[in-house]
């Protein structure tokens, strides 16, 4: 072992002080202690602070100035349509109205506008319509959307409404960034099937679509049959039945529809969806009977399958035709009922308070900047003050300078090998 290692571990190791000792220290401590080291180094705590206090007003002094300007619009109403007055002419379509809209699909449609309003479109639009990537001096389009979102805090109130709040160095461009938010939902809505009356607008769209290619099918198919079998009119007991028959068939369709769409969100223990399943298995059962001619029959009392053979084909061909024709009809009803209610929910986007550019400054808080940071320095400088005094006392401990000898032995990374000899 080397002799410089040698004398550092023959240092003696300091005893512990007894109990006696840290009480005699301890009532040595007077309550003015702290205040002695903070006085004893009020220079640096002083010049510091000061110092930073400085700093801290140019600092804030650079920071540009921002103004805030609030829009505040109504979005359409999820309440009662113009569809929802035809529900008792329409029969079984009428509660599907309902069930097609955002109120049983979308438990808070304020927050799809809120979303809209967040979109990268819309951001993009106003980008490109303020020239913010030369205003915010960005070279990358994401960079931009993202100081606007930044600087644009979009939410809905508890009364209903969705408010807009844009921040901007320039008062009046402040006021037209949250403006141009409201006219471009407006524009965006006019191309998005986003509006209760809208989805229902596709949906029965389609559906009539369908119904019309199948009622076109329907008449050709009976025209072929007419022309091979050389019926043209059928007696009146007959075309009764068929009429009977082609409603009743058309309601349960309708009722499939229904209970296809209610399956697409209602769990199978939804009451309405195991009213509907009943409802339709009574019409079902209805159907079976007219068709079979068994029970009783209120509109005719010939069976169908008793009619004369040559007329049965016919009788088919022309019974498809007409259920066809019903249902068409009930689907156009609702069809031109949704696209009413289109037409309603674009118009009722208004807009409660326009953006106007405001007066006051949003941020920053010069004062409160200065406060804070002149408080923090004070707070560090007292903290070195306390830090400098401990270190002082410790050096004119010996018992000090011994514990620091032996943490630099074992903070080492290679210590001699023959230490325990």
């Amino acid at each position: 072992m080397a002799p410089q290692n040698k004398k550092e571990l023959e240092l003696p190791l300091p005893e512990e002080p007894s109990l006696p000792n840290l009480l005699e220290a301890g009532e040595k401590k007077n309550i003015l202690e702290p205040f002695i080291v903070l006085a004893k180094r009020k220079r640096f705590i002083i010049f510091f602070t000061a110092a930073v206090a400085i700093l801290a007003v140019l600092y804030s002094l650079t920071i540009p100035t921002y103004y805030a300007a609030t829009a505040r619009i109504m979005p359409p109403q999820q309440g009662s349509s113009f569809s929802a007055a035809m529900m008792d002419q329409l029969g079984g379509l009428g509660p599907l109205a309902g069930l097609l809209g955002g109120g049983g699909l979308l438990k808070t449609p304020n927050d799809l506008y809120v979303g809209m309003l967040k979109s990268r479109v819309i951001e993009d639009q106003i980008i490109d319509r303020f020239s913010l990537m030369n205003v915010y001096k960005k070279k990358l389009r994401t960079d931009a959307r993202g100081q606007l979102a930044g600087l644009s805090e979009i939410g809905a109130n508890k009364d209903g409404t969705i408010s807009i709040t844009v921040e901007d160095t320039v008062p009046d461009r402040a006021a037209q960034l949250a403006n141009a938010y409201v006219e471009e939902l407006g524009k965006l809505t006019r191309t998005l099937a986003v509006s209760d009356a809208s989805k229902r607008r596709t949906f029965y769209e389609k559906e009539s679509q369908e119904a019309s290619d199948q009622l076109a099918a329907a008449e050709v198919a009976l025209k072929k049959t007419s022309e091979t079998t050389g019926i043209i009119q059928l007696d009146a007991q007959a075309k009764v039945v068929l009429e009977a028959l082609a409603e009743l068939h058309a309601q349960i369709t309708a009722k499939e529809v229904e209970l296809q769409a209610m399956r697409s969100f209602a769990t199978a223990e939804n009451p309405d969806l195991i009213r509907l399943q009943q409802e339709l298995a009574g019409l079902r059962a209805q159907l079976s009977r007219y068709e079979q001619g068994n029970g009783g029959r209120p509109l005719g009392d010939t069976p169908l399958e008793k009619l004369p053979e040559r007329g049965l084909e016919y009788i088919r061909k022309l019974r498809e035709m007409k259920y066809r024709e019903a249902l068409l009809g009930l689907l156009l009803k609702q069809y031109e009922a949704a696209r009413i209610d289109e037409g309603r929910d674009f118009a009722l986007i208004q807009t409660l308070d326009p953006a106007i550019p405001p007066e006051r400054k949003s941020r920053p808080h010069r004062s409160i900047i200065c406060i804070s940071l002149t408080m923090v320095a004070f707070l560090l400088a007292c903290g070195w003050a306390y830090f400098k005094e401990a270190v002082e006392r410790a050096n004119e401990d010996p018992h000090y300078h011994a514990r620091l000898q032996l943490l630099k032995y074992y903070l080492r990374w290679r210590k001699p090998n023959n230490l325990g000899a």
